[in-house]
């Protein structure tokens, strides 16, 4: 909490206490992990490597030495931006996996390895990113029609996360203006992660 709460100071003396009292520090090391990704997330991308490297770190050197990686990865995470955005989309769309009916993939984006797939019409009007002007394809869209609108990601305005949130209102405002839309708005869906 500590760290979530931008404390780095109140971090050092937990990671203190629990080395103190017993705690293993490679454990330690994959909470940290988590933190890097749970309560940091795209905000600092960063992050995680730093807390990868603080938990190999320990692995290889072992105590007391990878103990200090580990300080300095909660003190880094402490300073950081924070963004829970990924872990909020990603627990939304697993609970539309768990809740809705399983849709199928739609055709546009099945590959085709073999004529027979070709000729049922795999991957059959797909739009390759790299070869559309800004290597995005304005109008495309990648879920089954009755998800269309789904929108599960909200980046937050801290860290990186900021640039994240405008590259996505760009791509949104070329999908409106798109002459290309892969599905009419009659049947696209709504509801949950909008």
């Amino acid at each position: 909490k500590a760290v979530r709460g931008g404390s780095p100071d109140a971090a050092l003396y937990w990671l203190a206490r629990m080395l103190d009292g017993g705690c293993d520090p490679l454990y330690i090391a994959r909470r940290v992990v988590r933190m890097a990704t749970e309560d940091i997330g795209n905000a600092d991308p960063r992050g995680l490597s730093i807390a990868l490297a603080a938990w190999d770190t320990q692995e290889r050197l072992g105590s007391p030495e990878g103990e200090l990686a580990i300080a300095q990865a909660l003190a880094y995470l402490a300073c950081a931006p924070k963004s829970n955005a990924v872990y909020t989309a990603f627990a939304a769309a697993r609970a539309d996996v768990r809740e809705l009916p399983g849709h199928e993939v739609p055709l546009h984006l099945r590959n085709a390895p073999t004529r027979l797939m070709k000729e049922m019409g795999f991957g059959a009007e797909y739009r390759y990113a790299h070869d559309e002007p800004d290597a995005y394809a304005a109008g495309e869209n990648y879920f089954p029609p009755e998800l269309a609108e789904r929108r599960y990601y909200h980046p937050v305005a801290r860290g990186l996360e900021k640039q994240i949130g405008d590259k996505l209102a760009w791509q949104r405002e070329r999908d409106a203006l798109s002459s290309h839309q892969r599905y009419t708005r009659a049947v696209r869906g709504s509801g949950r992660g909008q």
